[in-house]
């Protein structure tokens, strides 16, 4: 049991560890004994977990990360059920919890996957920016050997990260696949052993948070997602125009020229909360 401040108020969670250290957050499913199986108070202890992060301005790096053998084995249906009404027109559903902040974060997201990650404990990982697995690592969209359907948007990410082909594939089957599989479309960004994937998770969010600018990272990772359903690149070049004059005035594009032609790391000092650029409304 860990606690945090978001926004003031302390919350306690009992079903994720959260810790910040050296610029990184990470968020560890933690139920080990359940396979770290999804539950009603899992979502919406990660929401609010992404959401602490992303108002802590310590925070340049997340990790999204399981104790256990096991990244999470998909919603635990042995868990106790939820007496919420899910016809209610604005009931949110539980993966949704977890990815729509994270789709709206301003940090970027690394997930460190070991295991087993069915279902919703696969789908809610593809907001993030990286996915690092293990060699043992499995996948699935079991979904239609359920009866159930896609959830947290995946019917969305999934086919803009391996192609609407090899989505229909791993969706309409159901079936299981391996590590070696995931990297080759795409679904993974690199394969370490079990023993190496944590330390190659930190190794990535030590180089995010000493080398690029928070600002610069926060409009890249929502502008991408933002502009990615457009027919035609004509928003983008009115949001270049914007973000471009914006940088011209910042101190940070000031200190990455220096840094660069001094031949030393760089030390931006923009902040997200800030600093950032209107890119809710630039954005809409």
């Amino acid at each position: 049991m860990r606690k945090t401040l978001n926004r003031g108020v302390e919350i306690t969670y009992t079903t994720i560890i959260y810790s910040v250290d050296a610029g990184v957050a990470t968020i560890a499913l933690n139920r080990p004994e359940a396979r770290n199986g999804f539950t009603t108070v899992m979502a919406d202890e990660l929401g609010a977990a992404f959401t602490a992060a992303d108002r802590d301005d310590a925070v340049r790096a997340v990790i999204f990360a399981a104790e256990g053998r096991d990244f999470c084995v998909g919603m635990d249906l042995t868990a106790e059920g939820s007496d919420e009404d899910v016809t209610d027109p604005d009931w949110v559903e539980w993966s949704t919890r977890v990815v729509r902040p994270m789709t709206d974060l301003n940090k970027p997201v690394i997930v460190a996957m070991q295991g087993a990650a069915i279902g919703v404990g696969l789908s809610m990982t593809l907001a993030a920016d990286f996915r690092l697995a293990a060699t043992d690592s499995r996948f699935g969209f079991v979904f239609a050997r359920r009866g159930l359907f896609p959830e947290g948007g995946s019917l969305w990410f999934l086919p803009r990260i391996v192609s609407l082909a090899k989505a229909k594939e791993w969706m309409i089957t159901g079936r299981v696949f391996g590590a070696d599989e995931a990297l080759a479309a795409g679904l993974v960004t690199s394969l370490h052993s079990p023993e190496d994937l944590l330390p190659a998770a930190r190794a990535l969010a030590a180089e995010l948070t000493t080398q690029v600018a928070p600002v610069s990272v926060a409009a890249i990772r929502r502008g991408l997602v933002a502009m990615s359903g457009d027919k035609t690149p004509d928003d983008v070049f009115t949001l270049d125009a914007r973000l471009i004059s914006y940088a011209f005035a910042s101190a940070d594009l000031r200190e990455g020229i220096m840094s660069f032609l001094q031949k030393r790391p760089p030390h931006f000092t923009g902040t997200v909360a800030t600093e950032l650029p209107h890119l809710d409304e630039w954005l809409s």
